[in-house]
């Protein structure tokens, strides 16, 4: 507090403006981790905005109390080259940091060089495998202009200071964290259930994200079928991919092609994914590649058993009081085998839900994540830039 005429007021302080660069927040883990970022800066140290390159999206519905949104004006063919108005952007928003994340890397670190803006911190959510040469190439070049670079998990850390980033001591490790007090066990949602056409005392099988080839849900289809066959109609379970995106029609007709149509459920985008996760016996991963997926924390965080593949960061997740539960990547015949034995034994199944959770709570909360990304923003602008705001604003009024 200040003391202007004798009348006490509140000093202002510099906060750090954080402007977070993304393709948009429409749907994925990505895009729930940056909206989940965002709400829960703290607002008395960090001015935060959101700057989309395509659109908002779904998940940014609800951030306008906690930062600026905005979106990115038309950029030409050129903008890889010469990205004149996003950097002209930037240069209105005039950040202290510029945030970016997977899939705007290269243009915005341009963007951001062009506007003298001095620090850039990216992170990674996770690569293509395997990784293409190209990519490898242009993310190369904007890590040489990049302050420090953030891995999501400890093996994509490892992958980048290989093959990646030019000068690997730039690169942290932060994992995802989510938000335990949402994602919580409970009982199954019968009446989703009911909605979504699976009979009462059916188990079910389920997943939800993005449909991309990198997830791995035609080796789910697959490997659903191999389970269906070798089960011999006991237990009958029924399999629930609920998400969207490029890979959703090719799903749909393979699912068709092997006979599932009246075991596999597509419900499309779920908001309430709580309940889903609730009415899942068993969570399934089929990922060819992952970074920290935020859907399995939030699954496990749900008290759900997980079977998913060895891939990226899904070991870490689990951890090894759950080890047995991953299986080999591209592999049905193991994705199978791996969902028989948690279907075939309930009460084994349950107990590594309760485990599952608890791994959850200990190593992947929200506010450990939150935490290490404001000490990260802090590491990067430790001393604030002067001018009227604090003690000179009221040294300089006049009495």
């Amino acid at each position: 507090m200040g003391n202007v005429c004798g009348i006490s007021v509140k000093v202002p302080t510099k906060r750090i403006r954080v402007v977070h660069v993304v393709l948009d927040l429409q749907a994925g883990g990505l895009e729930r981790m940056v909206a989940d970022l965002l709400s829960r800066l703290n607002p008395a140290k960090f001015e935060v905005h959101l700057l989309a390159l395509r659109y908002l999206g779904r998940h940014a519905v609800g951030l306008t109390s906690c930062c600026g949104l905005h979106v990115a004006p038309p950029m030409t063919r050129w903008t890889m080259i010469w990205p004149r108005s996003l950097a002209a952007e930037l240069q209105r928003l005039a950040p202290d940091i510029v945030h970016t994340h997977s899939g705007v890397w290269y243009k915005t670190a341009l963007a951001a060089r062009m506007s003298g803006i001095p620090h850039l911190l990216h992170t990674d959510h996770g690569r293509h495998f395997p990784d293409p040469l190209a990519s490898r190439v242009v993310d190369n070049m904007a890590s040489r202009w990049t302050t420090t670079v953030v891995a999501v998990s400890e093996p994509l850390s490892q992958h980048l200071a290989r093959k990646v980033v030019a000068y690997p001591g730039r690169i942290r490790t932060i994992t995802n964290g989510i938000d335990t007090t949402l994602f919580t066990p409970g009982p199954p949602d019968r009446p989703l259930l009911k909605r979504l056409g699976v009979p009462d005392g059916h188990p079910v099988v389920g997943s939800l994200g993005r449909f991309d080839p990198i997830k791995g849900y035609d080796v789910v289809l697959q490997a659903f079928a191999e389970l269906r066959r070798s089960l011999q109609g006991k237990a009958d379970p029924f399999l629930v991919l609920a998400g969207e995106g490029p890979e959703g029609g090719r799903l749909q007709e393979l699912t068709m092609a092997l006979g599932l149509a009246d075991r596999v459920l597509f419900p499309g985008w779920i908001d309430k994914a709580t309940d889903l996760y609730r009415s899942f016996d068993v969570f399934v991963l089929g990922s060819r590649s992952e970074g920290t997926s935020m859907s399995l924390l939030e699954s496990m965080s749900c008290g759900v058993c997980p079977v998913v593949t060895d891939v990226g960061g899904n070991a870490t997740v689990l951890g090894e009081t759950l080890r047995h539960r991953l299986v080999p990547p591209d592999d049905p015949s193991a994705l199978a085998e791996g969902l028989k034995g948690a279907l075939q034994y309930p009460e084994s199944c349950w107990d590594d839900g309760a485990m599952a959770r608890a791994r959850v709570l200990s190593s992947f909360s929200m506010s450990k994540m939150v935490d290490q990304y404001e000490a990260l923003y802090n590491q990067m602008v430790p001393v604030l830039p002067g001018g009227v705001d604090g003690e000179q604003q009221i040294n300089n009024v006049q009495r």
